[in-house]
Protein backbone atom coordinates (compact mmCIF):
# COMPACT_ATOMS: atom_id res chain seq x y z
CA UNK A 1 0.00 0.00 0.00
CA UNK A 2 3.15 2.44 0.13
CA UNK A 3 1.39 3.82 3.46
CA UNK A 4 4.27 5.93 5.19
CA UNK A 5 4.65 8.36 7.77
CA UNK A 6 7.06 11.43 8.89
CA UNK A 7 9.21 9.61 11.51
CA UNK A 8 11.29 11.68 14.12
CA UNK A 9 14.04 12.58 11.60
CA UNK A 10 11.71 14.28 9.64
CA UNK A 11 11.94 11.94 6.50
CA UNK A 12 9.10 9.39 5.05
CA UNK A 13 9.30 5.84 6.51
CA UNK A 14 7.57 3.57 5.43
CA UNK A 15 5.03 1.62 7.59
CA UNK A 16 5.69 -2.44 8.63
CA UNK A 17 2.84 -4.40 10.49
CA UNK A 18 2.31 -7.69 10.82
CA UNK A 19 -0.79 -9.44 11.70
CA UNK A 20 -1.55 -13.10 12.48
CA UNK A 21 -5.10 -13.70 12.85
CA UNK A 22 -8.03 -13.60 14.88
CA UNK A 23 -5.87 -15.23 17.61
CA UNK A 24 -6.89 -17.55 20.37
CA UNK A 25 -7.17 -14.99 23.37
CA UNK A 26 -9.81 -12.98 20.96
CA UNK A 27 -11.51 -16.21 20.17
CA UNK A 28 -12.25 -16.86 23.73
CA UNK A 29 -13.04 -13.45 25.03
CA UNK A 30 -15.48 -13.45 21.74
CA UNK A 31 -17.15 -16.67 23.02
CA UNK A 32 -17.46 -15.58 26.71
CA UNK A 33 -18.60 -12.16 25.57
CA UNK A 34 -21.93 -14.41 23.42
CA UNK A 35 -22.28 -16.72 25.72
CA UNK A 36 -23.23 -15.46 29.43
CA UNK A 37 -25.56 -14.65 31.56
CA UNK A 38 -25.68 -13.46 35.09
CA UNK A 39 -24.10 -16.36 37.07
CA UNK A 40 -21.26 -16.54 34.36
CA UNK A 41 -20.01 -18.75 31.28
CA UNK A 42 -22.00 -20.97 29.60
CA UNK A 43 -19.33 -23.01 27.42
CA UNK A 44 -20.58 -23.92 24.47
CA UNK A 45 -19.84 -27.59 24.28
CA UNK A 46 -17.68 -27.48 21.20
CA UNK A 47 -15.47 -25.43 22.92
CA UNK A 48 -15.48 -26.21 26.48
CA UNK A 49 -12.46 -26.71 27.92
CA UNK A 50 -13.86 -29.64 30.10
CA UNK A 51 -17.53 -30.90 28.97
CA UNK A 52 -18.21 -32.65 32.86
CA UNK A 53 -17.81 -30.72 36.26
CA UNK A 54 -18.20 -33.76 38.81
CA UNK A 55 -19.37 -31.91 42.36
CA UNK A 56 -18.49 -34.10 45.30
CA UNK A 57 -20.96 -32.87 47.83
CA UNK A 58 -19.79 -34.44 50.65
CA UNK A 59 -15.77 -34.83 50.91
CA UNK A 60 -16.04 -36.56 54.20
CA UNK A 61 -17.61 -39.41 52.95
CA UNK A 62 -15.77 -41.82 51.61
CA UNK A 63 -18.31 -43.93 49.26
CA UNK A 64 -19.34 -40.16 47.92
CA UNK A 65 -15.30 -39.44 47.07
CA UNK A 66 -14.84 -43.05 45.88
CA UNK A 67 -18.20 -42.94 43.57
CA UNK A 68 -16.69 -39.85 42.11
CA UNK A 69 -13.30 -40.76 41.26
CA UNK A 70 -15.10 -43.93 39.86
CA UNK A 71 -16.99 -42.16 37.38
CA UNK A 72 -13.97 -39.54 36.65
CA UNK A 73 -12.00 -42.14 35.24
CA UNK A 74 -14.93 -43.79 33.45
CA UNK A 75 -15.39 -40.44 31.30
CA UNK A 76 -11.59 -40.22 31.05
CA UNK A 77 -11.58 -43.48 29.32
CA UNK A 78 -14.56 -42.61 26.86
CA UNK A 79 -12.45 -39.57 25.62
CA UNK A 80 -14.65 -36.97 26.96
CA UNK A 81 -12.75 -33.57 29.31
CA UNK A 82 -13.86 -34.09 33.18
CA UNK A 83 -13.13 -32.00 36.10
CA UNK A 84 -13.36 -33.20 39.70
CA UNK A 85 -14.00 -30.39 42.07
CA UNK A 86 -13.26 -31.52 45.26
CA UNK A 87 -12.21 -28.64 47.03
CA UNK A 88 -13.68 -28.35 50.98
CA UNK A 89 -15.68 -25.65 50.18
CA UNK A 90 -19.55 -25.46 50.59
CA UNK A 91 -22.07 -26.96 47.88
CA UNK A 92 -22.95 -23.61 47.35
CA UNK A 93 -19.62 -22.37 46.72
CA UNK A 94 -18.97 -25.43 44.79
CA UNK A 95 -22.12 -24.69 42.44
CA UNK A 96 -21.85 -21.23 41.76
CA UNK A 97 -18.19 -21.49 41.08
CA UNK A 98 -18.63 -23.92 38.19
CA UNK A 99 -21.67 -21.62 37.19
CA UNK A 100 -18.93 -18.98 36.44
CA UNK A 101 -16.84 -21.22 34.84
CA UNK A 102 -19.20 -22.36 32.26
CA UNK A 103 -18.63 -26.48 31.94
CA UNK A 104 -21.91 -27.62 30.13
CA UNK A 105 -22.57 -30.23 32.83
CA UNK A 106 -22.40 -30.79 36.40
CA UNK A 107 -22.65 -34.06 37.74
CA UNK A 108 -23.49 -33.75 41.77
CA UNK A 109 -22.61 -36.81 43.38
CA UNK A 110 -24.26 -36.58 47.40
CA UNK A 111 -24.79 -39.08 50.00
CA UNK A 112 -28.71 -38.62 49.80
CA UNK A 113 -29.07 -39.57 46.15
CA UNK A 114 -25.92 -41.91 46.10
CA UNK A 115 -27.46 -44.50 48.56
CA UNK A 116 -30.67 -44.62 45.63
CA UNK A 117 -28.02 -45.48 43.14
CA UNK A 118 -28.46 -41.91 41.48
CA UNK A 119 -26.76 -38.58 41.03
CA UNK A 120 -27.90 -35.38 40.11
CA UNK A 121 -27.15 -33.96 36.01
CA UNK A 122 -27.39 -30.41 35.32
CA UNK A 123 -26.96 -28.60 32.05
CA UNK A 124 -25.20 -25.05 32.24
CA UNK A 125 -26.98 -23.62 29.39
CA UNK A 126 -30.60 -24.30 30.38
CA UNK A 127 -30.00 -25.25 34.48
CA UNK A 128 -32.03 -28.29 33.96
CA UNK A 129 -31.68 -30.87 36.77
CA UNK A 130 -32.06 -34.21 36.77
CA UNK A 131 -32.19 -36.99 38.32
CA UNK A 132 -30.45 -39.84 36.72
CA UNK A 133 -28.92 -43.89 37.92
CA UNK A 134 -25.14 -43.19 38.43
CA UNK A 135 -24.73 -46.67 35.97
CA UNK A 136 -26.65 -44.34 33.24
CA UNK A 137 -24.50 -41.22 33.27
CA UNK A 138 -21.72 -41.12 31.14
CA UNK A 139 -23.40 -42.85 27.97
CA UNK A 140 -26.50 -39.93 29.17
CA UNK A 141 -23.71 -37.41 29.14
CA UNK A 142 -21.91 -38.61 26.08
CA UNK A 143 -25.53 -38.01 23.95
CA UNK A 144 -26.60 -34.99 25.17
CA UNK A 145 -22.86 -33.99 23.90
CA UNK A 146 -23.58 -35.85 20.67
CA UNK A 147 -26.67 -33.85 20.31
CA UNK A 148 -25.46 -30.44 20.39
Amino acid sequence: MKASIVNMDGKNSYVYMGSYGIGVSRLVATIIECFNDESGIIWPISVAPFKVNIINLKNSDQECYQKSLEIHDLFEKKGIEVIFDDRNESAGKKFSDSDLIGIPFQLIIGPRELKNGNVELKTRKTNEKEIISFDSAVDKIKNKILEE
